[in-house]
């Protein structure tokens, strides 16, 4: 029968073991041993505590990996109760890729018949070794992370919500955030309850791409198939069930029933934990451990989590690193310092702390004293099992460096949100920015570093008036830098100023140039038109006084344009008349008038008048040598540039031939529920737009839902929008016409019935047109 998935709890204590490995003359325990290499000596043995009467056979084997035997004198025993044998001293052998070790009670089996095992089926024991070491290591995050969670409730419950999302990052964590809606008490809890699907891979040991979602059974067909280094596949969450019992499930016999196993590491000595209980009968339970890879080391990824931050060399010092899970939960990483050079060259190491809370290095104590600079680089290093690794830099500032100031020429405007720069001071050790206005109350902003020594504040200046402004930098300690500056009025800027030979009108491009009262270029006089806003830039149409005179603005020529302001400051810019733009003309308009359901239909007699819901479609023709390429866009607008929209090609816009073009909108839609009256276009390419050419005029329509008559003299209109009406008669000259109030919210409008059956309608829109709608 096959094995049913196993829990991944492991809460069964099984064994002690005492392992060191010695590298070249050093020994550690195994402990702060990431990985084995070839040459080193392991010595291993059975920790039998105080009263513990049952003996124990061990078997080492080291494995060559998943397609070759081992060889049979790879194979060591040692016995519990035997004292000349009950240690093991071992050379890690030449071609050894695993290591994995087997606890069997004394009668359960012996060394020959675990070695026959595992040579028949070696590929399945390296699958299990793989899988067992790496999911001791995820045990051992998932240890950390409940025992910082369940410390945190006790001692700052109200903190959970800020320290779960670090201390989740920090070890690849899967954080649930809909636990951090519930009330501070409950926090906890529900953060570490489903210890199940709470970790994520590791990134230093497993190159997983998919993240498993739910609780896989059968890890056989779970697995993200994401093989590393000869690793193995491991599964995205440890939680999801681990099914380690089908890993060694392959290989059992009526004798031997081979069981999983997790290595807990602490204070010299490996504690194994089961999820199942030991068999002393037949079959008898044989614990399969797995030790560290053998293979060449690898240095933790460290990175520095934030590299455009500084960070502040005071009481405190946190370094943000991300990239290594294994740094907070195992001691892999050992003997961490950070190397800070002083202004006179010398050098002084500070020793750091893995913390997962805060995510990264911390500092116990004082920073040490100077003297240094007003930018520090200081640089993490330490030992990682036998060999040394070097962590990223840091730039580092000190809290009492505040002589903070804004750039030469800076210029502070009103009415809109300013980016200020200050440099000079400690960036790293600022806490804060305020503003504040003459006498009055400071008020937070937001700040950012864009360097050790510089940071950038968000001023709102939207709704102040011009004067002087104090900037508060708040640092660690002591009293806020004070910066004053002031703040002035927005003056108008000229960017560019275009005219195409043979337009009738000039456009100039800047900032706020609704303060344009007049403009003169080449011995001709404009006058401000429309205004629009196009993305942060105004656009201002400038109109000649005597459009005859465009003609001696010829193509080519150049030409400096003198702008006046309102407050009497002139601006000049210089321009290049363009050449003439293609010709468009409008071939024929048609419109697919709307129908609503209940609303009674509305005929517009005015030709060139269409409603603002029917679908309106138009051709054109390009003149010249120009031609229709599909690749150019039509804009369509109100003649005041109160809206406008680009038809995409393929999306309304679409071509006969190279001549004429088709473009199909409705303007209800794409111009704004808003918008109406006299509409325009032009064809927009990447060398510049064509002149503005007449289309239509559009018009809003009330919604008439019916016409009630109570006698041969009187009628009502009744619906709704009815606002939108200027004028009612019964006749089309509208001889006796009946006007709607300014503002009409009514949902009637009294009228005498017409003599042909139809009253008639003038609209607000457009009071020349005339529309009429049927009293039956």
């Amino acid at each position: 029968m096959p094995a049913a998935a196993a829990t991944s709890s492991f809460d069964l204590a099984g064994p002690r073991l005492k392992i060191a490995v010695t590298h070249e003359g050093a020994t550690l325990p195994l402990e702060r041993v990431p990985n084995l290499s070839e040459g080193d000596q392991v010595s291993i043995k059975l920790d039998q505590q105080p009263g513990q009467s049952e003996h124990f056979r061990l078997v080492a084997v080291f494995l060559r990996g998943a397609t070759d035997r081992p060889d049979a004198k790879w194979f060591h025993e040692a016995l519990s109760w035997k004292p000349k044998r009950a240690d093991l001293s071992l050379t890690v052998p030449k071609g050894a890729q695993q290591m994995a070790l087997f606890i069997v009670p004394e009668r359960g089996g012996s060394a020959g018949a675990i070695a026959s095992t595992v040579r028949k089926q070696p590929g399945a024991f390296v699958r299990a070794v793989q899988e067992l070491n790496q999911a001791s290591l995820d045990r051992a995050r998932l240890d950390t992370f409940l025992h910082v969670m369940l410390d945190t409730e006790r001692t700052a419950p109200g903190s959970v919500a800020t320290v779960s999302p670090t201390l989740a990052r920090s070890l690849s964590i899967r954080l649930k955030a809909e636990c951090l809606q519930q009330p501070p008490e409950l926090q906890a809890a529900c953060l570490t309850v489903d210890r199940e699907t709470l970790l994520l891979a590791d990134t230093h040991s497993s190159a997983l791409a998919d993240t498993l979602a739910g609780t896989p059974t059968d890890l056989a067909f779970q697995l993200s198939a994401t093989p590393q280094a000869g690793y193995g596949s491991y599964s995205s969450y440890i939680g999801v069930v681990r099914d380690l019992f089908r890993l060694v499930g392959a290989f059992q016999s009526t004798q031997l029933q081979f069981i999983p196993a997790l290595s807990k590491m602490d204070d010299g000595v490996v504690s194994v934990l089961l999820n199942t209980p030991i068999s002393f009968a037949k079959p008898a339970s044989v614990m399969v451990i797995g030790l560290p890879a053998i293979e060449a080391p690898k240095p933790p990824p460290l990175r520095h989590a934030s590299p455009d931050v500084a960070v502040c060399a005071a009481t405190g010092l946190t370094l943000p690193v991300e990239g290594a899970p294994l740094i907070y939960a195992t001691d892999y990483a050992y003997d961490v310092r950070l190397r800070i050079k002083r202004a006179d060259g010398t050098l002084v190491e500070v020793p750091l702390r893995a913390d997962a809370g805060v995510g990264g290095f911390a500092i116990d104590g004082a920073f040490p004293a100077g003297p240094f600079g007003l930018v520090m680089t200081g640089q993490v290093h330490g030992r990682w099992g036998f060999g040394p690794f070097e962590g990223p830099t840091f730039a580092l500032s000190r809290p009492e460096d505040t002589n903070w100031k804004a750039a030469d020429h800076t210029t502070l405007v009103v009415g809109r949100v300013n980016q200020l720069g200050l440099t000079g001071g400690g960036a790293g050790c600022v806490t804060g920015v305020e503003m504040r206005r003459g006498d009055g109350a400071a008020q937070a902003v937001p700040w950012k570093q864009t360097s050790a020594n510089a940071i950038e504040a968000s001023l709102p200046l939207e709704k102040v008036d011009a004067g002087t402004l104090s900037i508060l930098v708040q640092g660690r300690s002591g009293d806020p830098a004070v910066v004053s500056l002031r703040a002035y009025q927005e003056a108008g800027s000229l960017e560019d100023l275009t005219l195409h030979a043979g337009d009738t009108e000039a456009v100039l491009i800047g900032s706020r140039l609704d303060q344009v009262v007049a403009a003169t270029m080449g011995g001709v006089s404009f006058q401000p038109g429309a205004l629009t806003r196009v993305g942060k830039q105004d656009r201002l149409t400038l109109r000649p006084g005597d459009p005859a005179a465009l003609a001696m603005l010829a193509a080519g020529k150049t030409e400096t344009a003198d702008v006046s302001f309102a407050n009497g400051r002139h601006k000049s810019v210089t321009v290049t008349v363009a050449p003439p733009r293609p010709a468009v003309a409008l071939v024929r308009v048609t419109a697919q008038p709307p129908v609503h359901e209940g609303v009674r239909p509305i005929m517009l007699a005015s030709p060139g008048v269409f409603a603002q819901d029917a679908r309106l479609t138009f051709a054109f023709h390009v003149g010249g040598a120009a031609v229709l390429t599909g690749k150019e866009t039509v804009e369509v607008a109100t003649t005041d540039g109160r809206a406008t929209t680009l038809i995409q090609p393929g999306k309304g816009y679409d071509l006969q031939d190279a001549a004429t073009g088709i473009v199909s909108l409705t303007p209800a839609d794409a111009l704004g529920p808003t918008a109406y009256g006299p509409m325009r276009f032009r064809l927009v390419r990447d060398d510049g737009a064509t002149a503005w050419t007449p289309l239509a005029t559009v018009v809003r329509l009330p919604d008439i839902r019916g016409v009630t008559c109570t006698s041969a003299k009187a009628c009502k209109l009744v619906g709704s929008r009815l606002f939108l009406i200027a004028k009612v008669s019964a006749t089309a000259d509208f001889q006796a016409a009946q006007a709607v109030p300014d503002g009409f919210v009514g949902e009637d409008v009294a009228v005498a019935p017409g003599a042909d059956g139809r009253i008639y309608l003038r609209l607000r829109d457009d009071p020349d047109a005339i529309a009429s709608v049927a009293v039956r």
